[in-house]
């Protein structure tokens, strides 16, 4: 009986290596996908002011009225949405904020030297006085808008903003200025 168990164990070693040498000697293929990167996109904006400011008036008096314009420029090479917001100093012992009376309209044509040709887009974007838009558009969260971009730079939008000294200001403004307004223009990806 003896005779009979030993090859058993034997057979089943010499097969273990005959399989384990036919999958070593088995056919092989791969390939290969190389050069992958990944490369951010990135956002800015410009406008065509020249660091100029967009209001510089004295001696207003009551009704008068005027309005300018600024074309604010993205390269940002994918999709955004930009808001107006503004930031103000403490505002002066005689504050005329709440005296002027501020309208903001997005549209296309007119530029900082001229609204000529400024055609809006739609609806009045904000309608207020001075006062209420710089202490409620402080940032970009409660800002005006969005307006958005789709990313194929350049992108351009134009803003008119029309002020009217209000004929009921009363005579204790006279000689009343308001704080030095920034206007920012802020755009952030979608």
């Amino acid at each position: 009986m003896l005779a009979y168990v030993v090859p058993v164990p034997v057979g089943l070693a010499l097969s273990g290596i005959l399989v384990w040498h036919a999958s070593y000697a088995a056919f092989s293929g791969a390939t290969t996908n190389s050069g992958n990167k990944w490369t951010a996109g990135s956002v800015n904006l410009t406008n065509d002011s020249g660091g100029a400011p967009m209001f510089q008036l004295t001696n207003l008096a009551p009704g008068d009225s005027g309005s300018r314009c600024i074309a604010i420029t993205s390269t940002a090479s994918i999709a955004t949405a930009i808001k107006m917001y503004t930031s103000t100093a403490n505002p002066p012992a005689n504050d005329i904020s709440p005296y002027l009376n501020i309208t903001v309209e997005d549209g296309t044509g007119g530029s900082f030297s001229s609204c000529t040709g400024f055609t809006p887009a739609g609806a009045t974007d904000y309608t207020g006085t001075l006062e209420n838009l710089t202490t409620t558009r402080t940032n970009y969260a409660n800002g005006i808008g969005p307006w958005t971009l789709t990313g194929n730079p350049p992108e351009t939008k134009t803003f008119r903003i029309t002020w009217t000294f209000s004929a009921t200001a009363p005579d204790t403004s006279q000689g009343g200025t308001t704080p030095n307004v920034n206007f920012t223009w802020e755009a952030q990806s979608a």
